[in-house]
C-alpha cells in the first residue's frame, strides 16, 4: 500500500483545505439558525411564493423554521457544491497526473503491475472522501448539539448519506475520465461537477426536463424529498452507482492498454 500513503499525503494538504472550509461553513450556518430561528416563517412564506426558484432549490417543500428544513437548503448546498468539487478534483486528475509531473517512467519502471497502481490510487480517492464527509458530519453533530437543538439522527443520516454517495459517484466518474488524460485538468473536474449541479436546477424547474434527474447524482440529495420521504430515492440511487462503477471499470480497462506519454 506505498502507493496509497504516497497518494495519501501528496493531497494531505488540499484534503486538509477543503475539509476545514466546508466544515466551518456548515458550522456557521448552524450557529446562525437560533439567531434567524424567529425570522423563518416570514422567509418560508416568501420562498413558497417564488415559483420557478423556489423550485429550482427545493424550498416552496421546505419549513425553514425548523433546523432539518434551514439544514437541509442551507447546509445542503454547501456540502453539496463542496463536496463534489472536491470529489471531482481528487478523482480527475489522479492517473494523468504522473504523465503532467513527468513521473509515470519512473513509476511504471518499478515491479509493480498497472492495475495495481489503478487500485490503489482508488482506494486513495475512497479514502480521502470518505474521511472528509466522517469528520464533516461530526462537525455538524457537534454545532448541533452545541446550539441546544433537537437532532433528527434519521433526516440527518440520509442527508449525508446521499451525499457521500453522490461524491463516490462523481468521483467514479471523473476517475475514468482521468484515465484519458495525458495531463491533469481541475478544469475538467470543476466542470463535471458544476454541470451536474446546474442539470438538477433544470430538471425541478422544467417538467419536460424531469428525465435529467437520472442523469445527475444531485436529484437523489434532493434536501426537500428526502426529509419529506424520509428515504433517498432507491432508483436514482442505483443509476448513479452503476454510473461511478462504469468510470473505475472504463479506468481500468483504458489505463492498463494506455500508451503513457
Amino acid at each position: 500500500m506505498t502507493l496509497v500513503k504516497h497518494e495519501l499525503k501528496q493531497g494531505k494538504i488540499s484534503f486538509l483545505i477543503w475539509t476545514a472550509s466546508i466544515g466551518f461553513l456548515l458550522a456557521v450556518c448552524v450557529f446562525l439558525f437560533p439567531e434567524m430561528k424567529g425570522q423563518m416563517d416570514n422567509v418560508s412564506d416568501m420562498f413558497s411564493s417564488m415559483g420557478s426558484f423556489s423550485a429550482a432549490f427545493g424550498m416552496d417543500r421546505l419549513n425553514f423554521g425548523t433546523l432539518i428544513g434551514f439544514y437541509a437548503v442551507e447546509c445542503g448546498n454547501v456540502l453539496g457544491l463542496g463536496g463534489a468539487f472536491f470529489a471531482s478534483l481528487c478523482a480527475v486528475g489522479i492517473l494523468s497526473k504522473e504523465e503532467k509531473e513527468r513521473t509515470a517512467e519512473y513509476l511504471l519502471t518499478h515491479p509493480v503491475s498497472r492495475m495495481r497502481i489503478i487500485t490503489e490510487k482508488l482506494i486513495a480517492v475512497l479514502i480521502q472522501i470518505t474521511a472528509m464527509n466522517l469528520i464533516i458530519y461530526a462537525i455538524s453533530v457537534g454545532s448541533i448539539a452545541a446550539i441546544g437543538e433537537e437532532i433528527l439522527w434519521k433526516e440527518m443520516n440520509l442527508l449525508h448519506l446521499a451525499y457521500y454517495l453522490m461524491q463516490i459517484e462523481l468521483a467514479g466518474i471523473c476517475f475514468g475520465i482521468s484515465s484519458f488524460l495525458h495531463k491533469g485538468s481541475a478544469g475538467v473536474g470543476l466542470g463535471i461537477a458544476a454541470m451536474m449541479y446546474f442539470l438538477n436546477l433544470i430538471a425541478n424547474i422544467a417538467e419536460v426536463a424531469d428525465f435529467l434527474k437520472y442523469i445527475t447524482p444531485f436529484a437523489y440529495c434532493e434536501g426537500a424529498d428526502i426529509v419529506s420521504s424520509g428515504s433517498l430515492d432507491e432508483t436514482k440511487v442505483v443509476i448513479g452507482m452503476v454510473l461511478g462503477i462504469a468510470g473505475v471499470v472504463i479506468a481500468y480497462m483504458k489505463y492498463t492498454r494506455k500508451d503513457i506519454r
